[in-house]
C-alpha cells in the first residue's frame, strides 16, 4: 500500500525541518551526555538518571523516524501558485457563519499541519473538506457534532 501523502504548506515544511535539525543535532548530544554523566555513576541497575536519559533518548529518536517519514511523503503546497478562485490547501478564508451572525478566519492546510489555536484547520476535517473547491459568495453546509452549521465564504486570501 503507497504511503498517505502528507500536504504541507512551505511554511509546515520549514518547522518540520527545523524541528529534525535540531533532534539530530542538539537534542541527541545533549542526550548522550546525560547518559555519559549516568554512567560514570556507577552501578546502572538502580540509576534513575541513567533510566530517564534512556526514556529520553528512546523518545527523541521515536519523533526522528517520524519526522523523517512525515518529510518522506510531504507534497508542498506553494503559496503563491493557488488559484484563489476557489478554495484549496493553503489559502486563508474568512467565513460567515450564518445562524450565529460571527465571522471567522480559517487557514486550510494539510492534517500534520491542523492547529485549531492558531485557527489551522485540516482539509479532512469537516469544515476543510466541505469548503474545498468552494466560491467565494457561495454557503456551504457542514455537519458537526454540534449539528448542521452553515458558512457564507466571504473572501478566498493568499496567505502572507
Amino acid at each position: 500500500m503507497a504511503e498517505k501523502k502528507n500536504i504541507l504548506t512551505y511554511a509546515g515544511l520549514k518547522q518540520y525541518e527545523d524541528e529534525l535539525q535540531d533532534l539530530k543535532v542538539n537534542k541527541r548530544r545533549e542526550i548522550a551526555q546525560k547518559i555519559k554523566e549516568a554512567r560514570e555513576q556507577g552501578d546502572l541497575s538502580e540509576n534513575a538518571e541513567y533510566d530517564a536519559a534512556k526514556d529520553e533518548q528512546r523518545d527523541i529518536e521515536a519523533r526522528i523516524e517520524a519526522l523523517e517519514k512525515l518529510l518522506k511523503n510531504a507534497e508542498v503546497v506553494v503559496e503563491d501558485e493557488i488559484d484563489l478562485d476557489k478554495i484549496s490547501v493553503g489559502c486563508k478564508v474568512k467565513l460567515l457563519d450564518v445562524e450565529e451572525d460571527e465571522e471567522m478566519e480559517f487557514k486550510i492546510v494539510g492534517s500534520t499541519e491542523a492547529n485549531s489555536l492558531q485557527n489551522k484547520i485540516s482539509n479532512e476535517s469537516p469544515v476543510g473538506h466541505a469548503l474545498l473547491g468552494k466560491k467565494e459568495g457561495e454557503t456551504v453546509q457542514v455537519e458537526t457534532q454540534a449539528g448542521m452549521i452553515h458558512y457564507k465564504i466571504l473572501e478566498i486570501q493568499r496567505v502572507s
